[in-house]
């Protein structure tokens, strides 16, 4: 992609109304436009990243056997009210509304009721088990404070997976796939050094639910991390028999602030026989199914990795998300030597299939490098007339700050996709 193309501008200044850090970067570099508290416009720049971390979660989830499906945002009242689910005092975050045609309907802010009263239609046999199924859906929460940019907003993306099993053997070989799962992708975007498997209450389903809690000190959840374990236990179950069943003693933990960026829950048979999901085992019986719940706040990850990889210049995007992976600046006046050879740059990295963002605009050095810090792509190659006097380029590290000259067959050799 050409700069100069690009219809959004860098900013100097965010709204003087967004406190969080992630949200004024994304705001001031173009990633995202801000269309009121806790909701947000993902523009160019910022779908490519959203785009980015998709597909790292859809290549875990397609490797656990899940299939992918999109549920409705609608949501029919009477599913919800055969769970107890829809009364406010259960569930305080619904957006509701009427229908012209009368009844009320629900704007999705979860989906194991739909999903599971769904498989009513498709699961009836032990044959049928198991099935997992996952989908990117926009949620919509009537949260009451929206203060954190898109790591906690009232419409965001969400991965949720479910899974259909038919007992609790069945049920484990998901989920701990399912962690493993997530610990993956965790490490694939760079969060991998500072997520961990959390314990949490499990509220009335089963002892214990587990969280993905990724240290940050504008956290919102305050957590006691083991190292050498690899886990952390929410302080919500921060207790001695807690302890005592996950064999660790209270001085091997460090507390930390952290963001919960992913959730996974046992809820056994018991949302199952609320909605009438039964099976028949081999031996005739009705059972009710099994079912897991896995999620995944999208847009809150790309949030996190703002916030946890920023500096005082900007965006630093780990390779494996950032929107493109090279950011190509030319120095040249238009239609000089030096502008001559950054275009046909251009040619050569986009014919070898590289990720560039071209910046051909008619600005000074100083502004160029300054939306390049502010944007945050991984590397930055400058075409300058004393470099390619050498017969190099110029080529800094985003996150390191380094600098070498390297030729142009050394970055096609080292970037070449």
């Amino acid at each position: 992609m050409r700069q100069s193309r690009l219809f959004t501008k860098t900013r100097r200044e965010a709204p003087k109304d967004e406190v969080s850090k992630n949200a004024q970067l994304l705001i001031r570099a173009g990633f995202i436009h801000k269309e009121m508290a806790g909701v947000y416009a993902y523009l160019p720049l910022g779908l490519r990243t959203l785009e980015k971390i998709k597909a790292i979660v859809r290549e875990e989830m397609d490797a656990l056997g899940a299939q992918e499906l999109i549920m409705t945002s609608l949501q029919r009242k009477e599913v919800w009210e055969k769970t107890d689910r829809w009364d406010e005092a259960k569930v305080d975050v619904w957006f509701k509304s009427k229908l012209a045609a009368g009844g009320d309907v629900g704007f999705g802010w979860s989906h194991e009721e739909p999903i599971t009263e769904m498989m009513t239609q498709y699961l009836s046999s032990y044959r049928d088990l198991p099935v997992y199924v996952y989908q990117f859906q926009t949620k919509l929460r009537n949260e009451l404070r929206a203060k954190s940019g898109i790591m906690r907003g009232r419409e965001f993306v969400m991965k949720d997976m479910y899974s259909y099993t038919a007992d609790a053997a069945e049920h484990k070989k998901i989920y701990d796939a399912a962690i493993d799962a997530y610990l993956r992708i965790y490490r694939r975007v760079g969060l991998g050094d500072r997520t961990f498997l959390t314990f949490a209450s499990g509220g009335a389903f089963t002892e214990f639910s587990h969280e993905f809690q990724t240290l940050s000190d504008v956290g919102e959840d305050t957590v006691y991390v083991h190292r050498g374990r690899g886990i952390a236990i929410n302080e919500e179950v921060m207790r001695d028999d807690v302890l005592s069943k996950l064999g660790v003693a209270r001085n091997e933990l460090e507390k930390a602030k952290a963001i919960e960026v992913g959730n996974i829950f046992d809820f056994g048979g018991a949302k199952s026989e609320q909605l009438s999901l039964f099976f028949k085992n081999e031996a005739g019986e009705n059972v009710p199914v099994h079912l897991g719940s896995y999620g995944i706040g999208v847009t809150r990850l790309m949030g996190v990795l703002a916030e946890v990889f920023a500096d005082d210049k900007g965006l630093v995007w780990p390779a494996t998300v950032a929107p493109f992976r090279i950011h190509l600046i030319s120095l040249g006046k238009d239609g000089d030597e030096v502008a001559r050879a950054a275009e046909d740059l251009y040619e050569v990295f986009k014919n070898a299939g590289l990720e560039v963002l071209f910046d051909d605009r008619d600005l000074r050095a100083g502004e160029k490098f300054a939306d390049a810090d502010l944007i945050g792509i991984p590397t930055r190659v400058v075409v300058g007339r004393d470099a390619l006097a050498k017969g190099a380029l110029e080529v800094t590290d985003r996150a390191t700050g380094a600098v070498e000259l390297i030729t142009r067959e050394e970055i096609l050799r080292t970037y070449h996709a």
